[in-house]
């Protein structure tokens, strides 16, 4: 058999994370009958008590004993059929090795008592998943940790049961590996203009990982409502070196900043001086007022002043 380059056997790429099972199943509704409250408890005593009219010593007749027997028994058969759903919960019923179907709504219900040799109870309720943190080369081949959270439940009790060996494992699994392709994707900062990083774009990092999660546990039946990075950090061996360069990134540029503004500052200046006609300065004044100007507006530290007390000639 001929296989494309890029896909798998089973006619899905690799990079776009789906899995397509042996055979695929969908939840389907259960055919049941949902029955007053009292029913279970009326069977119940019906078969008990008809129960110790068939095993009595004396005092019924042979018949009733047989027609008590025989109430027992369908009151024994009958009753393993009744089902109590709870809220956010679901029972996927099996008979005979095939499915047939599944209870969802919370209630009492009556199935086919043969049903109760497999029920798989199933929950609906909202879980979390926190990843431990893992090491991982982010794009630029720097060693980061990184660990998220996500938030899930279960939508498709068949594709949960049947179609995945453990989905709770399948969950976790999956969830890891999304991580580590997400840290392989971008870089941990953003050293070039307008690159999207991990650190940068948490917005955008969310929405990737959330969409390559829920392509991966579609087979499933997982449905992904929430990701987020709960950890990002440069590994220790890389962390100390890393700093130093945010440090001075950061160094340079609010020095960049600042210099920036002092320039408007001296710009405003000559052009007040020059507006007002407080004093003439020539070329050469102007270049000492500008120098002395950005001295004090770039400067790290409050400026010494100096008075000069000859001529600027002199």
């Amino acid at each position: 058999m001929s296989v494309e380059p890029g896909t798998d056997p089973a006619g899905d790429s690799p990079a776009s994370g789906g899995f397509a099972p042996r055979i695929a199943h969908e939840q389907r509704p259960a055919q049941a009958l949902a029955p007053p409250a009292f029913a279970a408890v009326a069977v119940a005593v019906v078969g008990i008590v008809a129960a110790l009219i068939a095993i009595a010593d004396g005092g019924a007749s042979s018949s009733l004993r047989v027609v008590a027997g025989v109430v027992a028994l369908a009151a024994a058969t009958v009753g393993p059929g009744f089902v109590v759903v709870q809220p956010n919960e679901s029972r996927v019923l099996i008979l005979f090795g095939r499915y047939v179907g599944t209870l969802a709504e919370a209630r009492l219900w009556w199935v086919n008592p043969f049903t109760i040799l497999w029920r798989e109870r199933m929950s609906l309720r909202v879980r979390n998943f926190q990843s431990d943190r893992i090491k991982v080369n982010d794009a630029s081949g720097n060693p980061i940790e990184i660990a998220a959270v996500v938030v899930w439940r279960v939508v498709d009790t068949a594709k949960a049961v049947f179609d995945v060996e453990n989905f709770e494992q399948f969950v976790t699994v999956q969830s890891e590996t999304a991580v580590r392709h997400l840290a392989n994707e971008y870089p941990y900062d953003d050293y070039s203009e307008g690159a999207p990083s991990l650190r940068g774009n948490v917005d955008e990092v969310r929405v990737g990982l959330q969409a390559e999660l829920q392509t991966r546990l579609q087979t499933a039946g997982i449905d992904v409502l929430e990701t987020r990075l709960t950890h990002l950090a440069y590994a220790p061996e890389i962390a100390e070196v890393m700093l130093r360069r945010q440090q001075a990134e950061a160094i340079l540029a609010a020095r960049r900043t600042m210099v920036s503004g002092a320039v408007g500052l001296v710009q405003m200046a000559l052009a007040q001086l020059a507006d007002s006609d407080l004093v003439e300065l020539d070329s050469e004044r102007k270049a000492t007022m500008v120098a002395n100007l950005m001295v004090v507006l770039s400067g790290d530290h409050s400026p010494t002043p100096v008075i000069n007390t000859g001529s600027l000639y002199t």
